[in-house]
């Protein structure tokens, strides 16, 4: 019987270049959308899921996703002397409940593929999910859970795929399925960051995989790939000769908020929508348009 998928890693220890200044001293994964940030948007996804264990690979700099899962009795005290309740509720359930926040710190900076091992202590031989926070995939049902129920009927790995242009390919790890229409595909094969000329179709993975352990021995033995870096996009390639890897199409859509684009879209899709704001912002938005 196919375990439940019970404990998801956050790579979380990447330099977030692409938004400095403002990720200087600042994780990427607290820029807030709206008034949550991306990582409390992908542990929620994963809760969702019935994820308990949320693994965080940490680097410097990075103490604010600690503090922001953190417990902090002061700021609580005073929003409960000063009778603030819905704010009080929203920082109580910053984390929510039955869960447990795990901190592993990644020393060198040395790839996706080295970030996920670095869990292999605490993972065990267990299935684990995976979450990149810079996606935020706003989908019903949640991503993870789409994908836990895909490795729950198939006993394998699973990964969130959806179609990109064929310009975009050098962008994403592209797979070749045995059928691209299907709803969940048998992986063939997996390229890191194919020119669109080589690229095997058009399908990326995006930032929501459930993996066996059995990556980790493959991420173990593995050599440097692009960028001298332990590539995950490789291990999986590697883990197609020992099981089936699925891929699926994932419910929703995707912001892709490392960029500056995609995080403005988000903010703007998730402030239309937000209870408190969303009427007067969609009144504002529709003023600057005339």
């Amino acid at each position: 019987m196919t375990k439940k998928v019970r404990k998801a890693v956050f790579p979380v220890a990447g330099l977030g270049s692409r938004f400095l200044p403002a990720t200087k001293a600042s994780p990427k994964e607290m820029l807030p959308v709206v008034d949550k940030p991306l990582i409390q948007y992908a542990v929620e996804e994963a809760a969702a899921a019935g994820i308990t264990d949320m693994i965080f690979i940490t680097g410097r700099n990075k103490r604010a996703i600690e503090d922001h899962f953190d417990k902090a009795y002061e700021l609580e005290t005073e929003l409960e002397q000063k009778g603030k309740q819905q704010l009080l509720d929203a920082v109580r359930g910053v984390l929510p409940r039955d869960v447990r926040c795990i901190y592993i710190r990644q020393a060198e900076p040395l790839g996706l593929g080295h970030a996920v091992l670095c869990a292999q202590p605490v993972v065990g031989d267990e299935a684990f999910a995976v979450l990149l926070a810079d996606d935020l995939i706003d989908g019903d049902p949640p991503a993870t859970a789409h994908l836990a129920d895909a490795y729950a009927s198939t006993g394998s790995s699973v990964l969130g795929v959806e179609e990109v242009p064929r310009s975009r390919t050098a962008d994403y790890g592209i797979v070749s399925v045995n059928d691209a229409s299907a709803r969940l595909a048998e992986v063939r094969g997996i390229v890191e960051k194919p020119a669109p000329s080589e690229a095997p179709s058009t399908l990326a993975v995006v930032g929501r995989y459930v993996l066996t352990a059995r990556v980790f021995d493959l991420l173990s033995d593995a050599k440097p790939g692009r960028g001298g870096e332990i590539q995950l996009t490789d291990a999986i390639s590697r883990l197609l000769t020992h099981e089936r890897v699925f891929a699926t199409r994932l419910p929703g859509r995707r912001y892709d908020c490392g960029s500056k684009l995609g995080y403005l879209e988000a903010s703007v899709e998730l402030g239309l929508r937000h209870p408190e704001i969303g009427e007067a912002f969609s009144a504002y938005l529709r003023s600057r348009h005339g």
